[in-house]
């Protein structure tokens, strides 16, 4: 992992087209702007982690699915 200091008002630069900015500072949080083409997916972690977890269920098979597909063959 790379850790970097930044002050208020200065960024952080990804590839060409993402750029990290810190805006502003209150207390122990920190605010960024996030510079980003469209496309690009951008989520808090915890959001993220939601996301994934979600599409991981959703690739189980269901019991009443398997069901159905038995069901078609007899």
């Amino acid at each position: 992992m790379l850790v970097l200091t930044r002050k208020l008002g200065e960024s952080i630069a990804i590839d060409d087209n993402i750029k990290i900015v810190v805006v502003q500072i209150k207390g122990k949080q920190v605010r960024l702007g996030i510079k980003a083409p469209k496309e690009t997916k951008i989520h808090r972690e915890e959001v993220y982690q939601a996301i994934q977890d979600q599409n991981k269920i959703s690739l189980e098979p269901s019991q009443e699915g398997l069901k159905g597909l038995t069901d078609d063959i007899s």
